[in-house]
This record gives C-alpha cells, structure tokens and sequence, in this order.
C-alpha cells in the first residue's frame, strides 16, 4: 500500500542510584518502572522504548558503564535507522519545583560534594579534547517546542540552560559528544523530589515526553 512512514523512534532511557543528600533518588524508581507503565498505557504510535538503565551516580568512575550503556543502543540499531535513535536521560534537581528540559551541558566537572565514587573534581575538562571548560554542546532536539508541548498537557515544565556542574551534566556531555559521534539524539531531564511532585504524576510526565519525542522527532 504505497510507503510505510517514518520508521518508529527508540528511545533509551537512564536514571540514577542515590547519591550524597538524595538517599532516594526518583528517577531511579521513574526509570524502572517505566516500561510496565508505558505497556499499561498503550505504548504511543511510532514510538519503541528500547532500555531503561539505571547508572552509578558518579562521574569518571562510572565511565566505562556509561559507555557500554551509550554504545548498547548502536549495536541494536546495526540493522535499523539510527537517526531514529533517542537517549532520554533523567536526573533529580532536589531544589526544582518543576519540570526541566536541558538545553545543553558544559565542559566543566566541579563537584560540590565527592560522587558515589569519591571523586571530586573542581574545573576539570570532561572531555580535555574538547578544549576549555567553557565549551557547550547543545542537544540537537526542539527543546522549546517539546517543553511547549507538555505544559499544554498541563505539566509543570521549563527549559533550562544549566544542567549544573555535578553528575548529571557530566553525563548529558558525555551523552551529546556520543549523539553527534553516531548520528542519534539526546536530552536531559530533571525532575523534583516526589515530595514535590507525586510519584504517579511524574510516571504521567514521563509517559507523555515519550509520545511528544515520538512525535515530533
């Protein structure tokens, strides 16, 4: 009947363990639980959700995981359109009362406090090849018209310019080096405590950002 369409996005997902100050971290629970949840739902047309990983929150330590984890969606996406490929990652923002979509992340690794592995890096270059530490990578997603998209929904949900200095920016650096690297896509989150908002709302949250990725992108 003529062409099939755009072939379906894959998104893979990651999270993280607890860290200093956060003995329960939310996206730990949001990213395990998140394929039974979207399965529940109903899957979005267009969308396959490809693994959900939870990572060590630490920097240089943790490297070599993030990697094997980053490089597992290209090995599965040998056959496939890789440009159809998407690296959601979730982090927490302790202080944040709303939704945050990451623009970009900096060269820059200081740690206020030493990562799960003791480490504690103070205006180091993530990746010294890169140059100085004030070098930006930006994702290549509508950050803007994704946010638009799910405050309609009615979220509590900005755009952010600073993914911090800590973990989460290390990785979403690492993460966009790697996109541009093998032709895919990657963005960042960060989430509130549960305190702030409920468990079940954020599971809702998560959900809709993968339809609004499968369908836009």
């Amino acid at each position: 009947m003529g062409s099939e369409g755009p072939s379906p996005v894959t998104i893979h997902v990651t999270g993280f363990k607890k860290f200093h100050g956060v003995s329960e971290n939310p996206t730990e629970t949001i990213v395990s639980n998140l394929t039974e949840y979207v399965k529940k739902k109903g899957s979005p047309k267009g969308l396959v959700l490809g693994s959900c990983s939870i990572l060590e929150t630490a920097g240089q330590g943790a490297l070599v995981t993030l990697y094997q984890t980053l490089r597992s969606a290209i090995n599965e996406q040998d056959t496939s359109n890789s440009s159809r490929t998407i690296w959601l990652h979730f982090g927490v923002n302790s202080g944040a009362t709303k939704f945050a979509l990451e623009h970009q992340a900096v060269n820059e690794a200081t740690f206020r406090c030493p990562d799960e592995m003791g480490w504690k890096p103070q205006k180091v270059p993530i990746i010294p090849s890169d140059g100085g530490i004030a070098h930006i990578r930006e994702t290549s997603l509508p950050v803007e018209e994704i946010t638009k998209a799910l405050a309609k929904k009615g979220y509590e949900v900005m755009t952010s310019d600073d993914a911090g200095r800590f973990v989460c920016n290390y990785v979403y650096y690492h993460s966009l080096r790697f996109a541009e690297q093998n032709g895919i896509k990657s963005l960042f989150v960060h989430v509130p405590l549960f305190l702030t908002i409920d468990e079940e709302t954020q599971m809702q949250f998560a959900a809709s950002l993968l339809e609004v990725l499968a369908s836009l992108c």
